[in-house]
């Protein structure tokens, strides 16, 4: 405090794909895009914003975690919202919780997969293996495997057979789903997540609770590591 009068806030460094990402809404703003529009192919994005293809990536995943757009696997990424407001303030305060997330779900997911490997039924274990079967075929078809990842997460939680467990899953639902879509599209994540996925599996079917959490616990580490809370992001 200088003179009796508060000093600025600190000056918040914006990071080059919020940059990016601010551009690309400014540009379907001004270009009238629609709701069900695709945008143009990232290789012509890139070359139009004068941007590597890892930040464009980078800024199309920020702008998918918040609601903006859709990366579909073979059809390009997709308008699904009308942007609005400031689009790098979102960003932001979706990077900020990313943490407190992880954090939540290391808790909960080790505790999960402990239970499923004392309580799971053979038609968990069935449901379990098709997960991994369903990532597996959408990734070697060249998708992020989000899908399977997320019907893995769901098999896991019905295995531990703990209604309570299982609403608390339910209600943070939508924030795991942000730092789903942003570790799977780290590069070479959908195949180490799938590896993860197949050591919980294996310490499940085994029946042994202290494995099963500790390979949780290793994934939830993996999947923690996204670009967008990196201080060099």
């Amino acid at each position: 405090m200088a003179d009796g009068r508060p000093l600025p806030p600190k000056v918040t460094r914006t990071r080059l794909y919020e940059q990016v990402a601010e551009q690309i809404t400014a540009w379907i703003t001004a270009t009238g895009l629609a709701v069900g529009d695709r945008l143009p192919p990232e290789r012509e994005l890139a070359q139009q914003l004068g941007v590597s293809r890892a930040t464009l990536s980078q800024a199309l995943v920020a702008l998918e975690v918040v609601g903006v757009v859709t990366v579909r696997h073979g059809d390009g990424t997709v308008l699904t919202r009308p942007t609005e407001g400031t689009i790098a303030q979102a960003i932001r305060a979706h990077a900020d919780r990313l943490p407190e997330i992880i954090e939540t779900r290391d808790a909960l997911e080790t505790k999960l997969a402990a239970l499923a490997a004392e309580r799971r039924t053979h038609d968990d274990l069935a449901e379990i293996e098709a997960a991994i079967t369903a990532m597996e075929a959408d990734i070697a078809a060249g998708g992020r495997g989000v899908e399977g990842d997320e019907r893995f997460h769901a098999a896991v939680t019905a295995a531990s057979h703990s209604a309570l467990l299982a609403r608390l899953m339910l209600e943070i639902g939508p924030l795991v789903r942000e730092t789903r879509l942003e570790s799977l599209s780290q590069p070479e994540r959908p195949h180490a997540s799938l590896a993860g996925h197949r050591r919980i599996a294996d310490a499940i079917a085994a029946g042994d609770p202290a494995a099963a959490a500790a390979a949780m616990h290793d994934h939830i580490g993996l999947v923690s590591d996204v670009a967008l809370i990196r201080t060099d992001g």
